[in-house]
């Protein structure tokens, strides 16, 4: 049977330990760094959903906590852009420099303030991010480098979730990677519903295999 290697792991970075769950299905191509939203950790139940579907495709994933607990308590660092940017970057080269994971191609999930995160770390890293996925992202905050991304980007916004989705085709306009935006019908800023939370998950799941297989 093929070896699936799942791993608490404490990342070094700026002078403190992100905490993070690195999952390894064998022979991987890729693994999907999850980017979560404020007041979020890794062990947000709608991320793990969605890893689980990316793992189902033989996808590795990596979920980690971007602030210490300590951190987390001021409200100013959740909103605090080009910190977490600068954490999901170095968490990204954490992980290539790691002996089990060589070569390996890199999307990016994030979640509503994680997305601008993603994609500012998506501009940043140029060509070694494969795939971006947004679930509810307020991509707004990441308007100056929308331009600069070159990773095939796709937004998921709920269709009820008006003010986010509204700002979602925006940015889309702005990007000039491939892109695609896709609306869960009656679903709002949570994926709550019956059934939304899957569609979500399985789109997200679509857009990585097909990009980083």
């Amino acid at each position: 049977m093929a070896h699936h290697s799942e791993s608490l792991v404490s990342i070094p970075v700026d002078d403190v330990e992100l905490e993070g769950m690195l999952e390894l299905p064998a022979e991987a191509p890729g693994v999907v760094v999850f980017a979560h939203g404020s007041g979020s950790s890794r062990k947000s139940p709608r991320n793990n959903f969605v890893a689980e579907t990316i793992r189902d495709r033989g996808l590795g994933t990596l979920l980690f906590d971007l602030l210490t607990e300590e951190e987390d308590q001021y409200r100013e660092n959740r909103f605090d852009i080009p910190l977490l940017t600068d954490r999901l970057a170095a968490v990204t080269e954490w992980l290539w420099a790691r002996e089990d994971v060589p070569d390996v191609n890199t999307g990016y999930f994030g979640s509503s303030t994680g997305a601008a995160s993603a994609l500012r770390a998506a501009s940043h890293l140029k060509d070694d991010v494969d795939a971006v996925v947004s679930r509810g992202g307020r991509v707004d905050m990441a308007t100056e480098v929308l331009d600069e991304v070159r990773a095939p980007t796709l937004f998921v916004v709920g269709g009820n979730d008006t003010q986010v989705l509204e700002l979602n085709r925006e940015a889309l306009d702005q990007l000039t990677c491939e892109r695609d935006l896709h609306v869960v019908e009656g679903a709002g800023h949570l994926f709550e519903g019956e059934g939304e939370l899957e569609e979500v998950a399985d789109v997200a799941a679509d857009w990585f295999a097909q990009n980083l297989t």
